[in-house]
C-alpha cells in the first residue's frame, strides 16, 4: 500500500503527539484532515491489546517525536504498522519506517510541519489547488499557554466592554452639591445665601448678645468674678 492510498483513507491514520508543544499540532491536522489523533499520554497496548476500548487498527502511524513516543512506536513494530516520524538530530531511528528531518522540540517548528503535511494531504486529495493558497493560517498550529490565552481573552473583553458614562454621584438635578444653594441662584442678592459672610441672617451685629444687649467691650478678661 502507497502512502498516497493511506492519505485517502485518512480514518485509518493515527496521529500521535506526547510532548505538549505538538498536542495543539496533532489536533488540527485531524481536525483539518479527518485523520485520527492522540495528544497527551499514550495508554499502552491500544494497537496490541484487543479488549483495551481505545484498541485500534491503524494503517499508518505519524509520531512527533520517536523519543517521547517511544511507546506507541515499538507497539506498531509489533503489529506491522508503518511509521513515519519527525526525527531531530539526537532522535532514535529504531523501528522509523520514514524518517522526516526536522526540529521536534520547538513548537513554532512543530506547529509548521503539521501545518505543511495538513495542506501537502488536502493538496492529493484534490480539497486545494497547488496555485491557490490555504486560507487556514499557520498559527492555529502553534503550542498555546493556557495562562497567556486566558490573559488575552480578558484583555479582549475589557476592550469589547463600553464605557459608562461619567456620573456625579450624590449630585440631585437643581441642586448645587458644592454649595448648599439652588442651582442658578444668584450669590449678590438679597437673602442669607448672598449676604454679608461676616454678618448674621437679619443683618445681627455679631458683638451682640442673644438678648439684644450690646457686649461689653472694654472687659477684663483676666479679672476674677466678684
Amino acid at each position: 500500500m502507497t502512502d498516497y492510498e493511506c492519505f485517502v483513507c485518512l480514518r485509518s491514520v493515527c496521529v500521535i503527539s506526547a510532548r505538549p508543544y505538538g498536542q495543539r499540532a496533532v489536533l488540527k491536522f485531524g481536525q483539518y484532515t479527518g485523520a485520527n489523533y492522540m495528544a497527551g499520554r499514550y495508554t499502552p497496548g491500544t494497537f496490541t491489546n484487543q479488549i483495551e476500548k481505545q484498541f485500534q487498527e491503524p494503517r499508518l502511524l505519524i509520531i512527533t517525536d520517536p523519543r517521547t513516543d517511544a511507546q506507541p512506536l515499538k507497539e506498531s513494530s509489533f503489529v506491522n504498522i508503518p511509521t513515519l516520524a519527525f526525527c531531530d538530530t539526537d532522535s532514535p531511528l529504531r523501528c522509523v519506517d520514514v524518517a522526516i528531518p526536522a526540529n521536534n522540540k520547538g513548537k513554532q517548528s512543530i506547529g509548521l510541519l503539521y501545518w505543511l503535511l495538513a495542506r501537502e494531504v488536502l493538496r492529493m486529495r484534490q480539497v486545494i489547488t497547488r496555485t491557490g493558497t490555504w486560507d487556514i493560517m499557520v498559527d492555529m498550529f502553534f503550542y498555546r499557554d493556557p495562562e497567556e490565552a486566558e490573559k488575552e481573552a480578558e484583555a479582549a473583553e475589557k476592550e469589547e466592554a463600553p464605557l459608562a458614562p461619567a456620573t456625579e454621584f450624590g449630585a440631585t438635578p437643581g441642586f448645587d452639591a458644592g454649595m448648599g444653594a439652588p442651582a442658578g441662584a444668584e450669590w449678590n442678592a438679597g437673602g442669607a445665601v448672598a449676604g454679608d459672610w461676616g454678618a448674621a441672617a437679619g443683618g445681627a451685629d455679631w458683638g451682640a448678645t442673644s438678648d439684644g444687649a450690646p457686649a461689653v467691650s472694654n472687659a477684663d478678661w483676666g479679672a476674677t468674678p466678684n
